[in-house]
């Protein structure tokens, strides 16, 4: 296993700091609709976002976390990016980009993905998201038809999505803050290449230092010398054992 060091500073943030307002009052104001064993009228904002933690603790391997971000180009044409997680590995996939997202087209990445992930959809029974218009009921009929259900975030209560809240965060400090993208497919290669080192080589503390993709028992030469690999426009350099 390598490790990687980003040019990019880390400023400690969540990815929470694009969205305004009181968002304590109604955290998880939906976990009664998960377990029905409690309601909510009979629970104070802190048992609720702990049934939240539960839930997202138990459940990880079997939740998919999904949100847009968007890039304005140098020729400030705004571009929408579709990006799904899973919760337990933390792997990302980018679904797709487009100038101009629509319900059909949402719809359409998610059943790519679903084809993409193959015989492994079936494990997946929950995916979160929040209330934007271009998640339609067309979008969340193709997760049911998958044995999924889609779980709507409260309103302008991004923490209630906060692995996916995370990860816009980390892209824009490490990656997209420090270049100017000047078309879409510009921006598909720099989130290409970002997915893949994301994916195959960032470490993560809560994963014990391992990638999404990391395979246990993986053997690792440590008399082998370490090479480095310079990624993503150079900004970020990946360090690992040479084979």
């Amino acid at each position: 296993m390598g490790f990687s060091v980003s040019s990019a500073p880390d400023r400690s943030g969540t990815g929470h700091a694009r969205h305004g307002g009181d968002r304590s009052n109604t955290t998880c104001s939906y976990v009664s609709g998960i377990s029905q064993t409690s309601s909510t009228s009979s629970l104070t904002t802190c048992d609720l976002v702990s049934q939240w933690r539960q839930f997202l603790a138990a459940q990880a391997s079997g939740i998919l976390a999904c949100d847009f971000l968007h890039i304005d180009t140098v020729f400030l044409k705004r571009l929408y990016v579709l990006f799904v997680m899973e919760i337990q590995t933390r792997r990302v996939h980018i679904l797709g980009i487009t100038a101009h997202p629509t319900g059909a087209w949402t719809a359409q990445q998610t059943r790519n993905l679903l084809m993409e992930l193959g015989e492994r959809a079936a494990q997946f029974s929950f995916l979160i998201r929040d209330r934007d218009s271009k998640f339609t009921a067309a979008f969340d009929d193709v997760l049911a038809g998958n044995g999924a259900r889609v779980i709507k975030t409260p309103v302008r209560s991004p923490q209630a999505n906060s692995f996916a809240e995370r990860y816009v965060g980390t892209l824009r400090r490490e990656c997209l803050d420090h270049l100017l993208i000047y078309s879409e497919g510009h921006l598909r290669r720099v989130l290409a290449e970002y997915a893949q080192h994301y994916n195959e080589h960032r470490p993560y503390q809560s994963r014990e230092q391992r990638p999404p993709l990391h395979e246990p028992g993986q053997p690792t030469d440590i008399t082998a010398r370490i090479v480095r690999r310079q990624v993503v426009h150079g900004l970020i350099s990946e360090y690992r054992r040479a084979a």
